[in-house]
């Protein structure tokens, strides 16, 4: 995996704006093969996260949640590699995850909602949870009132790198 592993750890990210910018500061250093796995309530920021790595990576946007279409493949604007953003949040196994057949060793992968299925997707991975202040929305997205999601109040993320031992 190719992030400097100075992001790993915990830290407190106080805008959206800070938050698409660390996205953006990873996403400049990830290249094909490398799974990142999301976690967090709704309205922590999954996607903004994201849409600051398709950013860096260099990605055709806009970048939304796939909540829906369950996976969106995003081409490279600059010769690297495609993003690969899925939503697990409506599938039930890891079976499931591994039947949309992810281009993983072409790719860059990022899960949302993956902890617990998509592990045995790769030997190693970005584990990267995202915490939002209690109290905000923990609505099925169909049901989302994002003025509900405190937008501005400061997240804590916390990056770890994973392997298959």
């Amino acid at each position: 995996m190719s992030v400097d592993p100075a992001f790993l750890g915990r830290r407190e990210i106080a805008t959206t704006e800070a938050m698409e910018q660390l996205g953006f500061r990873i996403g400049e250093q990830l290249e094909a093969g490398d799974l990142i796995i999301l976690t967090g309530p709704l309205g922590a920021g999954k996607t903004t996260f994201t849409r600051g790595l398709a950013e860096g990576l260099g990605v055709r946007g806009p970048v939304q949640s796939p909540t829906f279409v369950i996976a969106r493949t995003h081409p490279s604007l600059t010769g690297r590699a495609p993003l690969v953003h899925v939503d697990a949040y409506r599938l039930g196994s890891a079976a499931e995850l591994d039947d949309l057949d992810l281009d993983l060793e072409h790719s860059v992968v990022v899960i949302e909602w993956g902890r617990g299925m998509a592990e045995e997707l790769a030997d190693s991975w970005w584990d990267i949870e995202l915490e939002r202040p209690v109290g905000a929305s923990d609505l099925d997205p169909a049901e989302l009132d994002p003025s509900e999601l405190d937008a501005d109040a400061p997240r804590i993320v916390t990056i770890v790198r994973e392997a298959i031992t």
